[in-house]
């Protein structure tokens, strides 16, 4: 046996000190906060006052609260709200997708038209894209097919634009697909170039390459800020006013408010309603998060693997 190999073995049969079995127990003393607990006591009580002030005031209008929360026309409303935002997300995700491609495309015609498209609809605000939509009648009265400068071949009257329920919808997808171009192309250049390559190298075509290799890597980017803008749509119906249009959660309960000169009650009411599908959003978002988010980060440790600190004492040399 060479020098190294005793030193080693000399090494691994050192007994503990004290001449017990094993080391000995690491006494640690927890951290203080002092002024972490002082501050969520504070919070705590502000809180508390908070809402003990708010019961006791009469302008909150508690009673009406009650009377309206569950009243048939909030909830129609409530529905109508839950309509605008699941078709308008479902179109602007569709056409997002799109954008997203053209926005990659070598081409510089379709890229050029995909950014002029984010640049309209990102550089002007909502509802000044929504009171346009409103007005969309008056600029196009007929529906004209033919060539340009000549007779028309067919006049369809538009008879889309007095519909304000699909109007709404069509200004609130327009503007949210210019958002979600830009998720949808920040998720798809996540995935690493080399993820493409080795699929090309397995003789996989485009769309089997994007259906099974670069989508399911890039939603784990994409569901997050995409979750956000469900959300944040949810409450962007509330200025289809500017169409206009009243029937949805929050015109409901301000002509509500105007026939019984209750305002904050009903807004309290819409607030509550908002808040109720915006945890259910949160709620789904987490799940699909998880559900993505799957073989990624650092893996457990096997707890049967994982062998105790004393074994290594006295172990084999």
């Amino acid at each position: 046996m060479t020098q190294d190999g005793r030193d080693r073995s000399a090494a691994s049969t050192v007994s503990p000190p004290n001449g017990g079995s094993h080391p000995e127990a690491i006494k640690a003393i927890k951290l203080r906060h002092p002024w972490r607990i002082l501050i969520s006591v504070v919070l705590v009580i502000l809180l508390v006052l908070f809402v003990l002030d708010a019961a006791q005031r009469p302008a909150y209008g508690w009673p009406d609260v009650g009377k309206y929360i569950f009243d048939r026309r909030i909830s129609q409303a409530a529905l109508v709200t839950l309509e605008l935002t699941v078709y308008s997300m479902i179109i602007a995700i569709v056409l997002g997708l799109l954008l997203a491609v053209m926005r990659l495309s070598p081409n510089p015609v379709v890229k050029s038209v995909a950014w002029l498209y984010l640049w309209v609809f990102r550089g002007t605000p909502i509802y000044v894209q929504l009171v346009f939509w409103g007005l969309i009648g008056l600029i196009y009265k007929n529906i004209d097919i033919g060539l340009p400068f000549l007779q028309p071949w067919i006049s369809i009257p538009n008879t889309l634009a007095v519909n304000v329920f699909i109007i709404a919808i069509i200004g609130l997808s327009l503007n949210e697909a210019a958002y979600m171009a830009e998720i949808v192309r920040a998720g798809l250049l996540s995935v690493d170039r080399g993820q493409e390559e080795a699929a090309t190298a397995l003789g996989m075509s485009w769309g089997q390459t994007m259906s099974r290799i670069v989508v399911p890597q890039s939603m784990r980017v994409i569901i997050p800020p995409t979750g956000n803008e469900v959300i944040s749509m949810l409450k962007t119906t509330s200025l289809v006013a500017a169409i206009p249009l009243t029937a949805d959660l929050y015109g409901v309960s301000r002509d509500i408010s105007a026939v019984t000169f209750t305002p904050i009650p009903l807004l309290i009411v819409a607030s509550i309603w908002y808040l109720l599908f915006t945890s259910i959003l949160m709620v789904g978002q987490y799940f699909l998060e998880k559900r993505f988010s799957r073989g990624v980060g650092m893996r457990r440790p096997d707890k049967k693997t994982v062998q105790p600190i004393g074994n290594d004492v006295g172990g084999k040399g």
